[in-house]
């Protein structure tokens, strides 16, 4: 008994070894984030500056709006009310420095091709579904939409959206946008195809950002998290004897794969539940899948998802 003992701790020391070994390995990976902070250049400008910001951030001023437009901007007190609310969040560039940082190392180490870019902060009018915008070379992140769940600003939007409008979703969501970027879009409407799409983000996601909770990455509160796992059974058993994985009805995505207050059961437990609960079954599957087979994780991610799944051995936790 203390031989095996004394053999569980060595397995057990040696992966932590290993794991800690390779976080040193991807610590060390050179990354310097350039923060262009257009939001403070915008929140600094006066009338007569717009020409000047308009030959420096091109980008930033579509040819088809007129200067009238950015004339009102300038002026406007709510834009003003947003930028001095940023400005009180992220009074410099540390908070976005820390988050993105490690993130992009943890992405060149899987990926040796990714191109840090350089990130332009911006306002949004809290345009909350289009908080990062990313290119080949840049990145966009529109900072009023990161301000915390309870902030003001957010009153009047719905309480399961503006829970991820904090400082801490930064990079999981900007981790969502790159993820995306090396996943093909399902060929097939089936609902396992979507679920399998953003199982791969997730997991993604989670080996990107190993200290961030997994409650976190998925966009869940920490109770939505604890739900899920607590029914993960009951819940693989109503897909699978509703026989709803390769369905094609258009209205499951709105029941569980879409961003939602809560999923659609038709049942009691609806209003207990959280969204996205195919997102999370799909997670599951695609970690059992790589636990399971001696793949790379570039094989998986082209991987079709029914091989995924027939391949997977998932098991839905008791």
């Amino acid at each position: 008994m203390k031989y095996y003992l004394l053999l569980c701790a060595a397995v057990l020391f040696m992966a932590c070894d290993s794991k800690t070994q390779k976080e040193k390995e991807i610590e060390a990976i050179p990354v310097d984030v350039e923060v262009v902070r257009f939001d403070k250049a915008f929140a600094a400008a006066t009338i007569q500056d717009i020409p000047k910001l308009k030959k420096e951030y091109p980008l930033f001023f579509p040819k088809q709006f007129a200067d009238s437009v950015w004339v009102n901007k300038v002026q406007d007190t709510l834009q003003h009310q947003l930028e001095t609310e940023v400005s009180k969040k992220f009074p410099d560039n540390a908070e976005i420095e820390d988050e993105l940082t490690p993130l992009f190392q943890h992405i060149k180490y899987y990926f040796p091709d990714f191109k840090v870019p350089t990130v332009y902060t911006v306002t949004s009018d809290v345009d909350y579904n289009n908080k990062v915008i990313a290119t080949d070379t840049m990145l966009v992140v529109a900072l009023d939409a990161y301000l915390g769940s309870d902030h003001r600003f957010y009153e009047g939007i719905q309480k399961y959206i503006a829970n991820d409008l904090k400082p801490s979703q930064l990079a999981p969501d900007v981790a969502s946008v790159y993820a995306r970027q090396l996943i093909a879009r399902p060929q097939k409407r089936t609902l396992l195809a979507q679920m399998i799409f953003f199982g791969k983000e997730l997991y993604l996601k989670d080996l990107w950002l190993p200290k961030t909770p997994d409650s976190e990455i998925i966009g869940y509160s920490e109770a939505e998290m604890l739900w899920a796992q607590d029914n993960e059974e009951y819940m693989w058993r109503y897909f699978v004897e509703k026989e709803l994985l390769y369905s094609t009805n258009p209205k499951l995505p709105a029941r569980f794969i879409n961003k939602a207050p809560f999923s659609k059961f038709y049942l009691e437990i609806d209003n207990e539940s959280p969204g996205m609960l195919g997102r999370y079954l799909g997670w599951q599957i695609v970690q059992s899948y790589m636990e399971n087979n001696s793949v790379s994780l570039k094989k998986m991610l082209r991987e079709q998802p029914e091989t995924i799944f027939n391949n997977s051995k998932y098991k839905p936790k008791k």
